[in-house]
This record gives C-alpha cells, sequence and structure tokens, in this order.
C-alpha cells in the first residue's frame, strides 16, 4: 500500500509541474471490475466498479522513435473496496476513420489487492480463500489496455475501454490470475 501511495504522490507532482500546455487530455470513467474476458475461472471474485481518472500528456519528441505515443497517469478505485490502483503508461491514439480511433496501451501500475493465498495449500481455509479472491502474485502489474474512441467534437470524446492486469510471470513469481475489466470513459482534450 505504501508503494501504491508514492506512485499516486508522485503523479500528482508530475500533473502538478505539468502546465496545460503539456496536458492534451482529462478521463474520467466508470469500469467493471474483474469480469471474464480471458481467465473466466478468475472472474466475479471481486465485486463493485470502479472508477477511473486518467491524465494523458502530449507526446515528447523523444518518443517518436516509437510511433509517438502519449504517456499517461491513472488512478482507479473500487467502490467495494476490493483492488484498486495507481500507474504509469503509454498508449498510442490510431485513428482509423473521421472521429474514431482505437488506443492500444501498456503501462505499470501498482495496486491494493490481494498477492497470495495466507493459508497452507490443500486446506479447506485455502480452498475457500482462492474462491474469494484474484491472487496477483504481485503488488507490481502490467497493465495492458485497448480502448474504442469516438470524438464528439473537438474537446470531448467518449470511449469503450478495455484492460489486463497482470505481471506476465515477469513482475512477479507464482499465482498470475490477473484481472479484466471493461468500461466507458469520457475524456476532455485541451487545446484545438
Amino acid at each position: 500500500m505504501n508503494r501504491m501511495v508514492t506512485l499516486a504522490l508522485s503523479a500528482v507532482g508530475i500533473q502538478g509541474a505539468a502546465s496545460a500546455e503539456i496536458v492534451d487530455e482529462v478521463r474520467v470513467g466508470v469500469i467493471q471490475h474483474n469480469i471474464c474476458i480471458t481467465d473466466c475461472k478468475n472472474a466475479d471474485k471481486e465485486d463493485g466498479p470502479n472508477i477511473h481518472g486518467e491524465v494523458v500528456f502530449e507526446s515528447p519528441e523523444f518518443l517518436s522513435i516509437l510511433a509517438s505515443p502519449e504517456p499517461y497517469v491513472i488512478a482507479s478505485v473500487n467502490t467495494a473496496g476490493n483492488t484498486s490502483f495507481g500507474g504509469i503508461g503509454l498508449q498510442w491514439d490510431l485513428g482509423f476513420a473521421d472521429g474514431w480511433s482505437i488506443e492500444p496501451g501498456l503501462g505499470y501500475v501498482i495496486h491494493d489487492g490481494t498477492t497470495s493465498n495466507p493459508f497452507a495449500n490443500g486446506t479447506p481455509e485455502a480452498e475457500a480463500f482462492a474462491n474469494e479472491n484474484v491472487l496477483l502474485g504481485s503488488e507490481d502489474l502490467f497493465r495492458t489496455s485497448l480502448s474504442l474512441t469516438r470524438d464528439l467534437n473537438a474537446q470531448w470524446r467518449i470511449q469503450l475501454h478495455y484492460e489486463h492486469l497482470s505481471h506476465g510471470q515477469i513482475l512477479g513469481n507464482g499465482r498470475n490470475q490477473g484481472m479484466d475489466s471493461i468500461g466507458v470513459r469520457v475524456g476532455y482534450r485541451f487545446g484545438d
């Protein structure tokens, strides 16, 4: 939890230091938490939607070698007291039709959810705990995301948003149940 607070404070510091000229967009949304997309045996163990808040920055020149992704800072709070997280990452806004784009992203988050089972393997307590908790295996997780975006006008846009959290056996070891979420977000873009 201390690492999540540190990351959140760093994000606030980044946002506070940023002038309105480098902040490209602010987003808010409601995301259905822990649903069945890629690994249904772990879905629906945690309840409650998450409230998402995200600040997207203009792509700095040095990221042009990676097709100019936009850096972001995100916070997601579960309304039922389950897994919340904060993090940073990069996302690419790829237009494919007038007013439409897709936005793949890759990031790093720190969460306050369950990482492992505190009970001995094979015990009834361990089985009951595993049936009610997503065992994420590490406090550090990768965040992959994909959004379908529709521009409503020059400033406002709406997104259908999917995300997956997992350590991928890279940031942690042992359990790696991961978590999928999907929802809707509204964005406000600054500038022209």
